[in-house]
């Protein structure tokens, strides 16, 4: 089940399908995470990106915060019918893509103030720094954006340039990179 915390749709509660491969970020972390953009973002402005989108949980937030678009991007087939059917729904502005995350970032030519990525946990280091690398090398982050990546404990992205700071909510932690 997901919980909208905040925005027009506040205390919204939305039905994600069983079969779909995810592990949604939990409420905690998400609340935790959406308190710290509050004073980052400019919500009616911001255009997120959603990488390993899932369920759409971080999109869903993002929009009923005011984001302006929101681009959902999974590999997943049912994710994305999921997600388009759900921002439909609730008239969100929402653009979902199937695509490989990685794939998409090396095509794609949209700014963005905050790219969101929730890779699966067992996703081999090596491959988160390359994200990181493509999204600052091509500079998908517009001035002062922020790139936040969610990874259990045992990964440490602090060696990677702008990077920023790490949060903890029990065995989640959100990465934090600031773009120049």
């Amino acid at each position: 089940m997901i919980r909208i915390i905040s925005g027009t749709h506040r205390g919204r509660r939305i039905r994600a399908p069983r079969k779909l491969p995810v592990r949604p970020t939990t409420d905690r972390a998400k609340e935790a995470l959406f308190n710290i953009l509050a004073a980052e973002m400019d919500w009616p402005r911001a255009h997120v990106l959603d990488l390993y989108a899932g369920t759409g949980n971080i999109s869903y937030e993002s929009a009923s915060r005011g984001g302006e678009t929101i681009t959902a991007v999974d590999a997943d087939a049912g994710c994305v019918a999921f997600i388009r059917k759900t921002a439909a729904e609730l008239d969100m502005p929402i653009h979902a893509v199937r695509s490989d995350c990685l794939a998409y970032l090396r095509q794609t030519a949209l700014k963005f103030d905050l790219v969101f990525g929730d890779p699966p946990y067992d996703m081999n280091p090596g491959e988160l720094e390359e994200l990181v690398q493509e999204v600052m090398d091509r500079q998908l982050l517009a001035p002062e954006g922020l790139l936040i990546l969610e990874h259990t404990r045992e990964t440490d992205l602090s060696h990677l340039d702008a990077f920023e700071q790490a949060r903890r909510y029990g065995g989640t932690v959100f990465s934090f990179f600031r773009g120049i």
